[in-house]
């Protein structure tokens, strides 16, 4: 039976409750239809039920699944009846996939192909072997969806979503899944650099699972010896921390030598020999050294996906982009009005994470000029520059409004050349024709020369700069290119570098922010937890 149809058969139930004379009417003309079969069928039980007591068993059953799993244990208070009803294993293993999206069948030993005690191997560590790990995983066949959903999701349920874990400048991303039988903790990581347009790497930090009928533990995941014992801590609303009992297992026999070598070539790809530029090598030690103090001992603060508008430019959302240096970075898109916002999720010393990293005004489109005069960087920097300097103008005349308004009248601004004349609020929708060709200017640094060579579009902006410890940050000038729905790049005037994003394309739970007024304050917050 489908939802639908269920919730036809609620409304039947409580007409037939409310409304005792209606249904008897129906009932007559019902019986003058059928003739006496009817009859005799009517005879056989009540025929309009005066509460949900007289409905048959399987009818309770299916209205019973129909409702929020922690509305349940009140209605089991009811009565005997509906306390017994209650036991039934289809409400809870209904409640576990409608809420959850549990899909594992805990009658079952096999499960597509592989056993409950391989999921571990299969799903957290491909690298171990089942074996090593079998008398670790209990045995699920003695448990039941009430024990899973009262004892495991319903605890644990504040902790699904995303989340941006409190580790200094460098932040992350964390995102904390039903994964089968298991609530487990991804750490999402870049590609490694400048493999911006690959897939995410997973990495597990911590796993909640059923350990007996009415208890779970939490693992940490942390480290290259397997799970060990760990746990998790509400600290307030929208945020949760993680601690690790047994820390010893995130030590190597190597010592922090081996341990560095380990971590570069997960972090990295390669070894430190392979580097030769030397301030990548200080900023690759620095953040071994800050990152590794924390032991998976962190606190997570909640994070949101941006909502969505028709208006939009293209899909919000995260993206890869590179940063020099300082390798792959994560940052979220979003888009307010007439500005679209990227916001970094994972940061660096010079611009730690939550900072506001590219701001785009999305009235003031560029209309680049031929590919000839495209590679050419004084080129680019004029067309740029004087958009730059109308934006200024702008703002100062909206600062000080009574001082431009004398002059301002009976004036034509001229507008600088290459920057679409166009209505504010009208860029986006501008038509300007589909793609463009597009190279960068000759001496713009690109960690990937792997890029599109047609753009859609392209737009006026300001990226964040700033010294080591985020010292003496400053707004400079910029372009903007979206190249297609999931990839744009930013030129930066002044680095005379270029930075090249992709779409995360990784499908993300319980990540939907309530309002945009949640997701704004989100994004206030982010910034103040690293100014």
């Amino acid at each position: 039976m489908d939802m639908d149809e269920e919730e036809e058969e609620e409304r039947v139930v409580g007409k037939a409750k409310d409304e005792p004379d209606g249904g008897s009417s129906c009932q007559s003309s019902g019986a003058g239809g059928l003739g006496s079969g009817a009859s005799a069928s009517a005879s056989a039980g009540p025929p309009h039920p005066q509460s949900l007591l007289e409905l048959p068993p399987e009818l309770l059953v299916e209205i019973f699944s129909s409702l929020p799993g922690a509305a349940l244990p009140n209605l089991a208070l009811v009565c005997k009846k509906f306390r017994q009803i209650l036991n039934t294993e289809t409400i809870w293993r209904r409640r576990c996939t409608e809420e959850f999206g549990m899909r594992e069948d805990l009658r079952k030993m096999e499960i597509v192909g592989m056993s409950s005690r391989d999921l571990y191997v299969k799903r957290v560590n491909p690298q171990v072997k089942s074996g090593r790990f079998m008398k670790l995983l209990p045995d699920y066949e003695h448990m039941d969806y009430r024990d899973v959903y009262t004892h495991l999701l319903h605890p644990y349920r504040h902790i699904l979503g995303l989340w941006q874990p409190d580790i200094g400048p460098y932040g992350g991303l964390l995102n904390v899944v039903v994964d089968g039988l298991f609530i487990i903790g991804w750490m999402y990581l870049p590609p490694h650099d400048p493999r911006v347009e690959d897939p995410m790497r997973r990495r597990p930090l911590f796993r909640i699972h059923m350990w007996e009928k009415n208890k779970a533990m939490v693992e940490c995941m942390y480290g290259h010896k397997g799970p060990h014992k760990g746990d998790i801590q509400t600290v307030k609303k929208d945020e949760f921390s993680t601690k690790c009992n047994q820390t010893d297992h995130h030590r190597m026999p190597g010592g922090r030598q081996e341990e560095f070598r380990t971590w570069l070539e997960e972090e990295w790809g390669r070894t430190l020999e392979d580097i030769f530029h030397e301030h990548m090598q200080e900023l690759i030690l620095m953040k071994f050294i800050y990152t590794s103090q924390y032991d998976n001992c962190l606190t997570y603060r909640r994070i949101y996906l941006p909502p969505c508008l028709p208006s939009d430019l293209l899909k919000p959302g995260l993206f890869k982009g590179t940063y020099g240096s300082h390798g792959l970075e994560i940052i979220m898109l979003s888009f307010h009005g007439s500005k679209a916002k990227a916001t970094k999720l994972t940061g660096d010393p010079n611009v730690p994470a939550g900072q506001l990293t590219l701001e785009v005004d999305l009235n003031r489109p560029v209309r680049l000029p031929d590919l000839e005069h495209q590679r050419n960087m004084e080129e680019l920097s004029r067309l740029v520059l004087g958009v730059h300097e109308e934006a200024q103008r702008d703002l100062q005349a909206r600062d000080a409004p009574s001082e431009t308004a004398e002059g301002a009248e009976g004036s034509d601004s001229a507008c600088p050349a290459g920057v679409e004349d166009v209505e504010p609020g009208a860029a986006a929708c501008s038509a300007a024709p589909d793609v463009q060709p597009f190279v960068l200017p000759l001496g713009v640094m690109a960690r990937n020369e792997v890029y599109p060579r047609t753009c859609k579009t392209c737009f006026y902006g300001t990226g964040l700069i700033a010294g080591h410890g985020f010292t003496s940050p400053e707004r400079t000038p910029g372009l903007f290119v979206l190249f297609d729905d999931d990839r744009f790049g930013f030129i930066w005037l002044e680095l005379k570098s270029f930075s090249l994003y992709s779409r995360l394309t990784d499908q993300l739970s319980h990540a939907q922010a309530p309002s945009m007024e949640r997701f704004e304050a989100m994004l206030r917050n982010m910034q103040s937890w690293t100014s």
